[in-house]
C-alpha cells in the first residue's frame, strides 16, 4: 500500500502552543481545517520589519477566508532596541524572530525573512539601498514569491516614502520591483533549479492611518477585518491584539479591538480588485486540473458527514481524499494540499506523538536517550512499526492498545560531524549588512532545523503514515509546570572570555587577567592548552585555573593598537579546536534560544583620564553600559527604587539613568525633588536618551529646567561633528575632545534629540545627516545650583559596548564635569 509520509510539526505549525509542545486539536477547529482544504488562495504581507505586520488583516484572510497567509519581513529586527533585557544586535534578531513565530502561532499566518541585516534607522530608501546588498535582498523577495507563490501581494509601506523609516520604504520598492521579476525566468535563474517562475495577480498597498498621517482614503478598496470567529471565541481584532503583543521586546502589547474594522488598500500592480481580494483569482479545485471536481465533492462529504466529537470516523475518507489528490500532475496547490490532508489524518485518528529527552544538550561525539512516546486514542486499529530517530531505526510492529501509552526508550550516538545546533543565518560569516546563507533551501526559512527528529511508523485503518515530530527538551518547572524547549547538539567544549572590556593606561605598563570559562562534557582543563587569539602565541599563556575558569594574562607591552579584540579557544592532543561560545537566552514568551558564535574581548590601550570615582547607576533597558563604566574605573552601584530612595546621594559623583529608563521606571517621577537637590548640592545628574513613541511617552518631569524629547537623530554613524564651544569644559577636562574621537562609532551618532530647551541648557554639539540641517540636540548640559544636568540622545549604550575610545573619552568628560580629576589610570 502507498506510504503517506509528512512532517507534522512543519505541515501547520501554526497549530501549535507557544514552546512548540506536541498539541491535538479540537474538533471544531478541525472542522474549520476541513473546509480550508476547498479553498486554494494564497496571500503574502510584506514589509520590513518585526512589528510591521498588519496582524489583524492577517488573522482575518488566514482564519476567516481561508487563504494560505505569508508574512515576509525583509530583516529580524537586528537594528532595533529592547526592553525587555540587554541583548542587542543579532541576539536581539533572535528573540524577535521567536516573537514573530509566536504571533504567527496566534493569527494563523506563516513567516518567512530576506538576509538583510537590520542596520537600525534609515531616513530614506537610498540610505538603506547604500547600506543593503539591494540586488541579493531582492533576490530574497523574488525567490520567496516563487516559492509560497502568493495570488494577492501586499505591502505594508508605499514606494513613496509615507511611511518614514527609509527601510519601510524599500521593503515597498523591492516588493513592486520583484512582483514584476518573479514571473521572468531570466531574472534570478539560478533558482528554477527548484521553482518556477511566478505572476501575482496583483500587488496592494495596505494604507492607514497611525503614526499622525492618514492615507486612507473613502474611494479606495476596502475590506472590514473586524468580524467575529465563533470557532474561535473571538474577534480578529482579539486575534491581532494577542498575536501583536508577542512582541516584548518592543513594548508593543496591544489592546483588543471588537466590531467593525475597516482596511483600506492602493493597488500598485496588476488587476485592481473591484468586490473582492480575491477578484479573478479561481479559489477553486478547478485550477489544478479536471481531476479536481471530485476531489472538492469529496472534501465537501467529508464536511458535510464530520463529527466533531468523533473525528476519526473521517479518517477513511480522507486517505482517499490523499489518494486523490496524490494522482494530480505535480503543482503547488497539489503539494500544499497533500500536506494539509496528512496533517488533518494525524489529527482525527487522535494519534498523540512526542520524542523527548530529559537533557537540554546532545554532545558530539557523545550519545543521549531519547524517549519516544505513542498513544493511540481512537477505536480504530492502530500498528506501531518502528521508530527511526538519527540514523537509528528500531522495529516494534506491536498494536496499540486504545488510550495506553507506549514509551521505547532510545539511546542514539551522536557521531563527532554532526553539525552544532546553529540558527542557519549565523552559520557563516556575516557580510556588512546582510547574513550569508549558501544554501539556496534554507533562504526565507523562520527559524534553525531541530537537532533530531522521530519518525513514527505506523499503519491506520489499513494505511501506512509516517509521522514525524522533533526530538525536545521536556521537564517539569515548578512555577510553571511541563515545559517542551528545543534539545540542541553541543561541541564537547566550549570557551567564553570575560571581562567584556579591559581598559589599559597608555604608557603605564600593566599586566591585567582574561577569564577563560571552559565548559566541557568529556574534556578535562589538564587535558587542553589554552590561547588566544589576535594576539602572537607566543606571549599568551594560561597561568592558573579554578575549576572550569583559567586565567590568562594580558599585558600592556602585548597592544600595538588602540583597539585589540581577542578571542578563547582550547586544543586538545588529538589537536581538535574549541573556540566557539554557547549563548542560551530564556524569555517565558519565546521558546528557549541558543547559539554557537566566537565570543571576543577588546582590549583597550587608550589615554583616558577619569574624574571621581563612585557612580550611581539607575538601569534602562537593554542596558550594558554600567559593565564599562566598571572598566573605566568608577564603582559602580546599581540603584533600584528602594535604593535610590534611602541611599545618601551626596556620595555619587555622578548619578547615570540608563537608557528609556523614565520610560519605563514611573517611579523616578517620584524621586524628582530628591535627585534636583542632589544636582543642587553638587551633584551631576546624567540622563541617557528616553522615547516619546508608543513604548510610552515621558511622563516624568526629567531635569531642573524644561525640555521636550523629538524623535530627531542622526543615523550616519560617520556624520562631522561640530564643537559649539571648543572651550566647554565636556570637550577638555580630563579629556581633550578632538574630532578623531568621532571616528570609529557604530550604527548611528545618536538618537531621540532634546528639543525646546531652556536658556539655561546648553548644546555642545551640532552634526547632520546627509541633505539635512544641523541639528544641537544631541548633548544638552546645564549648571543647576553647585551641580551638573546633562541629557545626552548620543548613543553611548551603543559605542560604549562596542569599546570605541572616543565615546568612552568623552563619557569620562561628562562624569568629570563637577570633579576635578583625581586619576589619570582606568580599570582595575
Amino acid at each position: 500500500m502507498k506510504r503517506i509520509i509528512f512532517s507534522c510539526f512543519l505541515m501547520s505549525w501554526h497549530w501549535l502552543v507557544a514552546a512548540q509542545a506536541p498539541h491535538n486539536l479540537s474538533g471544531i477547529r478541525i472542522l474549520r481545517e476541513i473546509r480550508k482544504l476547498n479553498v486554494l488562495g494564497s496571500v503574502l504581507y510584506l514589509a520590513a520589519h518585526p512589528d510591521d505586520e498588519n496582524t489583524r488583516l492577517i488573522a482575518y484572510l488566514a482564519n476567516d477566508k481561508l487563504y494560505r497567509t505569508g508574512y515576509l519581513s525583509l530583516t529580524r529586527g537586528d537594528g532595533g532596541q529592547n526592553l525587555i533585557g540587554e541583548e542587542q544586535g543579532v541576539e536581539l534578531g533572535l528573540i524577535r524572530t521567536q516573537e514573530l513565530l509566536s504571533a504567527r502561532r496566534i493569527d494563523g499566518g506563516e513567516q518567512f525573512f530576506s538576509r538583510a541585516f537590520d542596520f537600525g534607522f534609515s531616513k530614506n530608501p537610498e540610505e538603506t539601498f547604500s547600506i543593503w546588498n539591494r540586488n541579493l535582498v531582492l533576490s530574497d523577495v523574488v525567490w520567496i514569491i516563487r516559492k509560497f507563490q502568493p495570488d494577492v501581494i501586499i505591502t505594508r509601506f508605499p514606494t513613496t516614502g509615507e511611511g518614514g523609516h527609509g527601510h519601510h520604504t524599500a521593503s515597498a520598492i523591492l516588493a513592486n520591483e520583484a512582483f514584476k521579476l518573479a514571473a521572468d525566468p531570466k531574472q534570478f535563474p539560478e533558482q528554477l533549479k527548484y521553482v518556477q517562475p511566478w505572476q501575482a495577480k496583483r500587488i496592494l498597498w495596505n494604507t492607514f492611518n497611525f503614526g499622525g498621517r492618514n492615507t486612507t482614503d473613502p474611494s479606495q478598496f476596502k475590506i472590514d477585518a473586524g468580524g467575529y470567529n465563533a470557532a474561535l471565541g473571538q474577534s480578529y481584532g482579539e486575534i491581532a491584539a494577542l498575536s501583536r503583543s508577542q512582541h516584548k521586546s518592543q513594548g508593543f502589547g496591544s489592546m483588543a479591538t471588537r466590531g467593525q474594522s475597516w482596511e483600506f488598500f492602493k493597488t500598485t500592480g496588476g488587476d485592481a480588485p473591484a468586490k473582492e481580494l480575491m477578484d479573478g483569482i479561481d479559489l477553486t479545485w478547478s485550477r489544478v486540473g479536471s481531476g479536481g471536481k471530485k476531489i472538492e465533492e469529496a472534501i465537501n462529504k467529508i464536511e458535510k458527514d464530520f463529527m466533531p466529537d468523533h473525528p476519526a470516523a473521517s479518517v477513511t475518507a480522507l486517505a482517499q481524499v490523499y489518494k486523490l489528490i496524490d494522482q494530480l500532475p505535480a503543482s503547488y496547490w497539489r503539494d500544499k494540499k497533500k500536506s494539509e490532508v496528512e496533517g488533518l489524518i494525524e489529527q482525527c485518528s487522535g494519534i498523540f506523538i512526542k520524542a523527548t529527552s530529559s537533557v537540554p544538550t546532545a554532545l558530539q561525539s557523545g550519545s543521549v536517550t531519547v524517549n519516544a512516546s505513542i498513544i493511540s486514542r481512537t477505536a480504530a486499529p492502530v500498528l506501531l512499526k518502528s521508530i527511526a530517530i538519527g540514523d537509528k531505526t528500531t522495529p516494534v510492529n506491536k498494536n496499540l492498545e486504545d488510550d495506553i501509552l507506549f514509551n521505547l526508550p532510545v539511546t542514539i550516538t551522536v557521531p563527532g560531524t554532526k553539525p552544532v545546533t546553529q540558527p542557519y543565518w549565523l552559520k557563516e560569516k556575516m557580510a556588512p549588512a546582510n547574513y550569508t546563507v549558501s544554501d539556496q533551501l534554507e533562504i526565507g526559512q523562520p527559524d534553525v532545523a531541530p537537532a533530531y527528529t522521530a519518525v513514527f511508523d505506523i499503519t491506520i485503518d489499513g494505511s501506512d503514515f509516517s509521522f514525524t515530530q522533533p526530538v525536545q527538551y521536556n521537564f517539569a518547572d515548578p512555577v510553571k509546570g511541563e515545559l517542551y524547549e528545543p534539545m540542541i547538539v553541543t561541541p564537547q567544549a566550549t570557551v567564553q572570555l570575560s571581562p567584556r572590556i579591559v581598559l589599559f593606561q597608555k604608557g603605564t605598563p600593566a599586566t591585567k587577567n582574561l577569564r577563560l570559562n571552559f565548559i566541557s562534557g568529556n574534556l578535562k582543563p589538564d587535558q587542553v592548552s589554552f590561547g588566544l587569539k589576535g594576539l602572537p602565541d607566543d606571549k599568551v599563556r594560561a597561568v592558573a585555573d579554578t575549576g572550569a575558569d583559567v586565567l590568562i594574562p594580558v599585558s600592556s607591552k602585548m597592544l600595538d593598537r588602540e583597539v585589540t579584540t581577542v578571542s578563547g579557544y582550547a586544543r586538545d592532543q588529538k589537536g581538535n579546536l574549541y573556540d566557539q561560545a554557547l549563548k542560551a537566552i530564556h524569555y517565558d514568551h519565546i521558546p528557549y534560544i541558543n547559539y554557537f558564535f566566537e565570543d571576543s574581548v577588546k582590549l583597550l590601550n587608550i589615554d583616558l583620564k577619569t574624574a571621581g570615582r563612585l557612580i550611581g547607576y539607575i538601569p534602562g533597558a537593554g542596558d550594558k553600559v554600567p559593565d564599562v563604566l566598571t572598566a573605566m574605573g568608577y564603582d559602580v552601584v546599581v540603584l533600584d527604587r528602594n535604593r535610590l530612595a534611602s541611599e545618601d546621594l551626596s556620595k555619587f559623583d555622578a548619578i547615570v539613568t540608563g537608557v528609556r529608563a523614565y520610560n519605563i521606571h514611573e517611579w523616578l517621577n517620584d524621586e524628582y525633588d530628591r535627585l534636583m537637590a542632589y544636582i543642587k548640592n553638587g551633584g551631576n545628574l546624567i540622563v541617557q536618551y528616553n522615547t516619546n513613541n508608543n513604548i510610552g511617552p515621558v511622563k516624568a518631569k526629567i531635569g531642573p529646567y524644561d525640555f521636550s524629547i523629538s524623535r530627531n537623530r542622526i543615523t550616519d554613524e560617520h556624520a562631522a561633528v561640530q564643537f559649539i564651544d571648543p572651550a566647554a569644559p565636556v570637550l577638555n577636562v580630563p579629556n581633550k575632545i578632538s574630532q578623531k574621537d568621532f571616528e570609529g562609532w557604530v550604527q548611528e551618532r545618536s538618537t531621540y534629540h532634546g528639543a525646546g530647551w531652556e536658556a539655561h541648557l546648553k548644546p555642545v554639539l551640532k552634526m547632520h545627516d546627509p541633505g539635512e540641517a544641523d541639528d544641537e540636540g544631541a548633548l544638552l548640559i546645564g549648571k543647576y545650583g553647585k551641580g551638573y544636568f546633562t541629557y545626552s540622545g548620543i548613543a553611548f549604550f551603543r559605542q560604549l559596548p562596542a569599546a570605541v575610545p572616543g565615546a568612552i573619552r568623552l563619557f569620562a568628560n561628562i562624569i568629570a564635569l563637577n570633579s576635578q580629576p583625581t586619576t589619570t589610570t582606568n580599570g582595575r
